[in-house]
């Protein structure tokens, strides 16, 4: 099997069963993405106690970047503290936008975006549902 294959399998993996794929109610922090570009609108929703980031969960309609991304973040976020998850976050983005070519072993999984890099309107889908994330939890910095 080729590497692109395999990525694109578990990219549609993630797509058709997303992991933590619904409206969390006892969330503590909350925000929505929305891409005017391809119409994807995501929900963040996560449960924070003493910085901990113990819970969270995403909902929404999106392409199967998007969506795949948003489930991805559900296992790398959840337990993480506030300031670790910012600082997945960052290394996502500086991967995706060129400014960083490698990820850490820590988050080595989100390689398989590694395609999105080349199409920088997808870089957008990739990111969304961690934008939403910074958005939500951007008052507990």
């Amino acid at each position: 099997m080729i590497i692109n294959e395999l990525y694109q399998d578990v990219i549609l993996e993630h797509n058709s069963k997303p992991i933590n794929y619904y409206r969390m109610k006892d969330a503590t922090h909350y925000s929505k993405g929305y891409n005017p570009f391809c119409g994807d609108n995501i929900e963040v929703f996560c449960f924070v106690s003493n910085n901990v980031i113990e819970k969270i969960s995403f909902f929404g309609e999106g392409c199967a970047i998007s969506k795949a991304s948003a489930s991805m973040m559900m296992s790398l976020i959840e337990r993480q503290t506030i300031k670790e998850a910012m600082q997945i976050f960052a290394k996502f983005h500086k991967f995706l936008t060129g400014q960083n070519n490698s990820l850490d072993k820590y988050n080595q999984d989100l390689i398989i975006f590694k395609g999105v890099k080349n199409f920088p309107l997808r870089i957008k889908c990739a990111t969304l549902a961690w934008h939403a994330l910074r958005s939500s939890i951007k008052k507990s910095i």
